[in-house]
């Protein structure tokens, strides 16, 4: 016998938000799967809370700073990334979800889910061409840079514990690393 997965559409995945069917549930829709998430230790909410802030208070009116919001992949899913960077005004959201073309980067943050941040998301956001995904790599205290999306794969990663990043569709913006490690 030949099982096979059930893939679910976003417009399927709202419609169980809809109905009430996924409520009380930390889910998010990847790849077409419903995908338990991680269960958040105080220092993964505490490591993005205080890059929320931070970047609010950097960025200012050049952006709009999600925290933990579903964002829309044609055909991928609506993950929940920890910190989503869109294109203003904030009004822009108020019937969907940022798309690929509204996110300026992406950051997660990690603190037991490092090898499926740097593999399986990282895979999902290249293919939709999310040209800057940052990971916050809490134990091993660095900041994994990704860029140069191309055939599903990032073709530079670079980690960081210091310094200062530019993200790339803000040049005259400098992101202090240390400011967004726990």
């Amino acid at each position: 016998m030949v099982r096979t997965l059930t893939r679910w559409t976003v417009e399927d995945y709202h419609h169980m938000i809809e109905s009430g069917l996924l409520a009380n549930r930390q889910v998010e829709l990847i790849d077409g799967q419903i995908i338990n998430m991680a269960p958040e230790l105080p220092i993964h909410r505490v490591t993005y809370r205080r890059g929320v802030k931070y970047l609010e208070a950097l960025l200012d009116d050049l952006t709009v700073v999600f925290a933990t919001a579903p964002i829309t992949l044609p055909n991928e899913g609506e993950p929940q990334p920890d910190i989503c960077i869109a294109i203003p005004p904030e009004s822009r959201y108020d019937q969907r979800h940022p798309g690929p073309d509204d996110i300026y980067w992406l950051i997660e943050v990690s603190n037991s889910t490092l090898s499926y941040e740097l593999g399986d998301k990282a895979q999902v956001y290249a293919r939709n061409q999310i040209l800057d995904y940052w990971v916050i790599d809490i134990p091993g205290s660095q900041l994994w840079i990704h860029r140069e999306p191309n055939n599903g794969k990032y073709q530079s990663v670079v980690k960081y514990s210091a310094g200062k990043i530019t993200p790339l569709a803000l040049p005259s913006v400098s992101v202090d690393v240390h400011r967004l490690l726990p």
